[in-house]
């Protein structure tokens, strides 16, 4: 084989090393090459207005090779100034001669070239290209965190709207819509219980079973009555009149749960002025008239009542008056009924505290039932030899599974999220700004959330367009680190005969 057939393969990496080793280029050239850095830097300064020169000292390391071909650019500009012994007396020419002159000595050229594409391959293009996929990542991300908030986004509408569907509003107008439906309230009682009835013969099984007739009253009295007042309840008949204690609906924000005794959030006493609160620091002095002690003796004891009429004792009372010629009026008594106001005004259901206990005993009617089932069903599978219960055989498990459905309906009814929602507002003032601001914060959420994609859209697009404007710097970089690889191969091929070089892990190995 021919040795001009056999090629030169040097890997990039050490393609510095194996130069110095060839003794083609000084093992240290960087002062060399410092001051041919210098000297470019002067001579840039003043150039000709060339189109060629403009396109070839835009955006490039001037090297070695770029230094011949402004020469080249520089004998038409300045072949005016040149003499009949080939010598140019242009400044600008002998400036850049000279600088061609100190790259070939020693081959200092060929060494800055070798490093130059060592930093190129190793450290430049990788770098770019990093932070192009650097940017490119940050901008998927930013993606798709603009879609996970969508899906938050959803998922809080949602909770919204399934707040609002409990409380039977649509969400637009809260105060307004929360008051109207707190005035439906009575129905929504009465709907609850409708069906209370049902629950009749498990109450009887349950009295079968306590042998105490004065189990359970309140679902008695609610079969019986519906949801009447607690005057009715505890007093055995309706009232005359039912003076209705006035709520304020405080829809204010979280903010105001702060201010514990400003505002709305104060008692309202009905008129009642601290002067007579007897616990009051400032309470006006009774007047009793003019008290003089005068007459009175202490020693012994005696009142001195002034001078008496003996002829009125004597006189017998007369208790025939008619109370109306004085304006006083008798309520009534008896199956007459009376005034309800405080807590006996409030019906069964919207007592804080009878409502609680008809509850109680729904769930005492439950446990009940559950327990009666366990043991009809142990019974006939033969693993409860002993029970409580056993002389209650005058119903099947059947006939209990569905006195049990008729107690769970009803509870299920009583206590929905709706009316519980309903009952809270009603009766406490705080729930009232808790549950307000809980609907106001997840649309405040939501808010946020919209504004938050907007900036991770803005800044994907942004993200997008710095890679974007990166990457004609990349591929022109790559271009002139092609052109460099090359005039390096070249130059050695030279040095070798013209033999094939091959610098391996170039620029096409990014």
């Amino acid at each position: 084989m021919n040795e001009a057939d056999i090629p030169i393969d040097i890997h990039t990496g050490k393609l510095q090393e194996w130069l110095v080793s060839r003794r083609i280029v000084p093992k240290v050239t960087q002062n060399q090459i410092r001051d041919i850095r210098n000297k470019i830097g002067n001579a840039v300064k003043d150039m000709p207005a060339h189109e060629d020169l403009i396109k070839l000292l835009s955006g490039a390391h001037i090297n070695y090779f770029h230094c011949l071909q402004i020469v080249e650019i520089l004998k038409q500009t300045e072949k005016d100034t040149k003499s009949v012994f080939g010598t140019y007396g242009s400044q600008r020419m002998k400036d850049w001669q000279d600088i061609v002159k100190s790259y070939e000595r020693e081959n200092v050229y060929l060494a800055e070239a070798s490093q130059l594409l060592v930093r190129n391959i190793t450290y430049e293009l990788p770098g770019l290209k990093k932070q192009m996929a650097r940017l490119d990542q940050q901008s998927d991300e930013a993606l798709k965190r603009v879609q996970d908030l969508a899906k938050t986004e959803t998922v809080l509408l949602h909770e919204h709207a399934a707040l609002c569907q409990q409380l039977g509003i649509k969400g637009e107008h809260l105060a307004k819509e929360l008051a109207t439906k707190l005035k439906d309230l009575p129905e929504i009682y009465a709907e609850s219980i409708k069906d209370i009835d049902t629950l009749s013969s498990a109450v009887d099984y349950y009295r079968e079973f306590t042998e105490n007739s004065e189990y359970l009253p309140l679902i008695k009295f609610l079969t019986m009555n519906g949801n009447a007042t607690v005057y009715q309840y505890l007093y055995k008949e309706a009232p005359v009149k039912i003076e209705e204690q006035t709520f304020k609906l405080n829809l204010g924000t979280s903010d105001s749960l702060e201010k514990s005794s400003s505002g709305d959030n104060e008692i309202d006493f009905l008129g009642l002025d601290s002067s007579t609160d007897p616990k009051s620091d400032e309470i006006e002095a009774i007047d009793f008239g003019d008290l003089s002690t005068e007459n009175i003796d202490l020693q012994s004891g005696d009142i001195d009542w002034g001078e008496t009429d003996d002829t009125t004792s004597a006189q017998e009372i007369d208790f025939d008056i008619s109370l109306d010629e004085y304006g006083i009026v008798v309520e009534g008594v008896g199956m007459d009924g009376g005034l309800a106001k405080g807590e006996e005004a409030y019906t069964i259901l919207d007592s804080p505290k009878y409502r609680d206990l008809f509850i109680d005993e729904l769930y005492e009617l439950e446990s009940f039932l559950k327990l009666r089932i366990y043991e009809l069903t142990s019974s006939e599978k033969g693993n409860f030899s002993f029970s409580f219960m056993g002389s209650l055989s005058s119903h099947d498990k059947k006939s209990v599974d569905r006195m049990l459905s008729n107690v769970e309906s009803i509870i299920k009814k009583v206590t929905n999220e709706q009316t519980q929602h309903l009952y809270q507002l009603k009766h406490s003032p705080k729930y009232a700004s808790i549950l307000t601001s809980k609907l106001e914060k997840k649309l405040q959420a939501v808010d946020k959330t919209k504004a938050t994609r907007e900036i991770l859209k803005t800044k994907s697009a942004d993200l997008n367009k710095q890679k974007l404007d990166l990457k004609p710097l990349f591929d022109r970089m790559v271009q002139q680190t092609r052109v460099l690889q090359g005039q390096i191969e070249k130059d050695i091929s030279k040095r070798y005969k013209n033999r094939v070089v091959n610098l391996l892990g170039g620029v096409n190995s990014i």
